[in-house]
């Protein structure tokens, strides 16, 4: 096991109509912007949770905040920000609202030439201004850690930024929230999900066995409520798991002590930004060839990922390794997810060529585990995947 440290201060309040605890974690004399998505909030009751909860709470609200948080538009929240002296952030939504306002919460005290620089010279965010989140769609696990990525239309970028300061001081988590999030959206955030995991479990054997087995239980609840959350998302048994595999997928637990991958995220945050894919639906597309691509690298781990997830013991470590990529597949299918750029676009030629190009000029010359995926292989993969 490697070497590690871990620290996460979020605090999370769980259950049942926990969203009226809010009015217990926000200072009484702050001036609070309240950021949200498309307006879902104010068709299934949340928004009212929301300001029934913040009733004696100064409050500014900045709504319209997209999928895939676009930095033109965040920094007109941050001009909110500045002119009405706003001294506490409050997102309620998923991932993309909570990312866009740990940009927010980074860019309010940032003290550069632009706010951009955080995203494009990877700027490390040490102290930012304080924020909570109330979750309303499980995917990202970003309620319960301090990372970001943000989208810019312009230059058709879609980078990550990160640091100690952008930990929320707390995250509501109500499972009741799911009941109105529609079956598209329940699919992305059970891929999402699945796909954390395996980017900080897919490497190689480390004898770190408690994070083999937490990630490997991730996989196995996240396989088990899937077609229970997709057949009735009122099911709040199967809603509760659902959503705490979500964080528990990406709140730093399962990566202390041993290696991480990300380079299936690195590849697919370039299909949304040029296509405008989901970025859930990205990894779908990556992941597979991927791991087809870094099998030698990688069958020792698929090969346990075969037995402990999915139960396959028949054949040796690369009879059991295939197999899992092709289990793995079949899952993605049953969720309804499509494993293949060419089911997306059929504009994708010449794709794999422009997103090697761009991970050279970025400097990204080295992306895995091992860090040897050098842009010409990340061309070669993305290629196998069309």
């Amino acid at each position: 096991m490697n070497n590690f440290e871990f620290k996460n201060p979020t605090k999370i309040i769980f259950g049942k109509d926990s969203i009226k605890k809010l009015e217990n974690e926000i200072p009484k004399d702050a001036k609070v912007l309240l950021l949200y998505g498309g307006g879902s909030i104010k068709k299934n009751g949340i928004y009212d949770q929301v300001k029934k909860a913040l009733a004696k709470v100064n409050i500014v609200e900045f709504g319209g905040i997209p999928a895939n948080p676009e930095y033109a538009l965040l920094m007109d929240a941050l001009k909110v920000i500045k002119d009405e002296k706003i001294t506490y952030l409050l997102a309620v939504g998923g991932g993309s609202v909570i990312d866009g306002t740990k940009f927010l919460s980074s860019a309010a005290l940032f003290e550069g030439e632009t706010p951009w620089d955080i995203l494009s010279k990877n700027i490390r965010t040490e102290k930012g201004m304080p924020f909570g989140t109330v979750l309303t769609l499980p995917a990202t696990g970003s309620e319960m850690n301090s990372g970001a990525v943000i989208t810019r239309k312009e230059t058709k970028e879609k980078l990550s930024m990160g640091g100690p300061g952008l930990f929320p001081e707390f995250s509501i988590l109500d499972p009741q929230v799911i009941a109105s999030i529609p079956q598209h959206q329940l699919a992305n955030g059970l891929m999402d999900a699945f796909t954390h995991v395996l980017e900080q479990y897919m490497t190689y054997p480390t004898e770190a066995l408690l994070q083999d087995r937490f990630a490997e239980s991730i996989l196995q609840t996240i396989i088990k409520v899937a077609p229970k959350v997709l057949k009735d998302p009122t099911d709040y048994k199967a809603a509760s798991n659902f959503m705490w595999s979500c964080t528990m997928a990406l709140n730093g637990l399962i990566q202390k002590g041993v290696p991480t991958d990300w380079a299936v995220h690195a590849m697919g945050h370039e299909l949304t930004a040029l296509f405008g894919i989901d970025h859930a639906r990205t990894l779908a597309v990556i992941a597979p060839s991927h791991y087809k691509f870094n099998f030698e690298a990688k069958k020792e781990k698929l090969a346990q990922y075969a037995a402990r997830v999915w139960n396959i013991t028949d054949g040796n470590t690369d009879d059991k390794a295939y197999a899992a990529i092709e289990k793995t597949v079949a899952f993605f299918h049953e969720l309804d997810i499509d494993t293949k750029l060419s089911d997306y676009t059929k504009d994708y030629e010449g794709t794999a060529e422009k997103i090697a190009q761009r991970f050279t000029d970025r400097g990204w010359l080295g992306l895995g585990e091992h860090q040897s995926l050098s842009p010409d292989k990340v061309e070669k993969i993305v290629k196998m995947a069309y």
